[in-house]
């Protein structure tokens, strides 16, 4: 039995016309950060859960992707942040929604499925949890990011012109991760802080089991970035699983179909990684670019942007 990994920290959020060398450095160092934590815990026999948990931590300690550390800001200059987790041996779920102060959100996801008798807890009620479990928090300084704050400035002026943006980094900014452990068990777990100038209490897909998150032994596990409102609206991520389930396409077709047509034709860009119960992956996306990066059992890890 082999383990397979793949994580991503967000679609479309900077063009490759604004990427410098030093920024591209510094996302690829970040995403090899990620795939170790993870691939760690699979080469040492764990669980595709605890891979999937410790890649994404990674992530959010990560102020360059938007999640955890590195958040974007609602439009009252806040932070609510949003995370989940599925476990494909039982279809266990646990996710948080517009939750701030826990500096890992997706531990929190976790406690929630393994704590509670629920898949979402919200706000405040959320945090008692989190102190009840014990984990760490951090104030409004730890999580602050200068280039955050100017976005957020940057889309309230042009609001306030009237003008719209094209740009997909506005609405786009996720992480996630999905493995196949050597028990032959599959995970997703993902986090965001949501849309840029979102309105507060905005909640996203990522919390929302089926839409940016899934997981399922018997087919794969998903973890989605891009806008979430479409995601939601065609249950991006179980969708894929169910073209498996039902039409016996493989994992590539299925997340192709979901990505290209369910989601680009109805201005959901963005995109997927999956893993399916045989450990292939895929990594589909209809917009310019996607940090992502994957790793199999024997193989050198993977890194790529465009």
């Amino acid at each position: 039995m082999t383990y397979s990994l793949a994580i991503h920290g967000g679609a479309g959020t900077i063009l490759k016309s604004n990427m410098t060398p030093e920024k591209e450095a510094a996302y690829h160092a970040g995403l090899a950060r990620a795939v170790e934590a993870g691939e760690a815990v699979l080469r040492e026999g764990g669980s595709a859960m605890d891979a999937v948990v410790a890649a994404v931590c990674a992530l959010e300690d990560e102020p360059l992707f938007n999640a955890g550390r590195g958040a974007v800001f609602t439009s009252e200059g806040k932070h609510e942040m949003d995370a989940a987790v599925m476990d494909g041996s039982s279809r266990r779920a646990g996710s948080v929604a517009g939750v701030f102060g826990p500096r890992n959100p997706v531990k929190l996801a976790r406690a929630v499925m393994e704590r509670t008798e629920h898949v979402t807890l919200i706000g405040p009620n959320a945090l008692i949890l989190a102190k009840d479990t014990g984990l760490p928090f951090a104030d409004t300084d730890y999580f602050f990011t200068q280039s955050r704050w100017d976005a957020l400035q940057e889309t309230l002026g042009m609001r306030e012109r009237g003008e719209v943006s094209d740009d997909p980094a506005r609405r786009h900014g996720t992480v996630g991760a999905v493995a196949r452990d050597i028990h032959g068990n599959l995970a997703a777990a993902t986090s965001t802080g949501g849309m840029t100038a979102k309105a507060p209490g905005r909640v996203g897909d990522t919390p929302m089991i089926g839409a940016g998150t899934f997981a399922d032994n018997q087919t794969c596990a998903v973890s989605g970035t891009g806008h979430g409102e479409v995601f939601i609206r065609w249950t991006a991520a179980s969708e894929i699983a169910a073209r498996m389930r039902h039409r016996g396409e493989t994992l590539e077709q299925a997340a192709e179909y979901v990505v290209i047509n369910d989601l680009g034709n109805n201005d959901g860009s963005g995109g997927i990684i999956a893993v399916d119960c045989d450990g292939n992956i895929t990594m589909p996306f209809n917009c310019e670019g996607m940090y992502r990066g994957s790793v199999r059992d024997g193989s050198t890890p993977e890194i790529k942007i465009y």
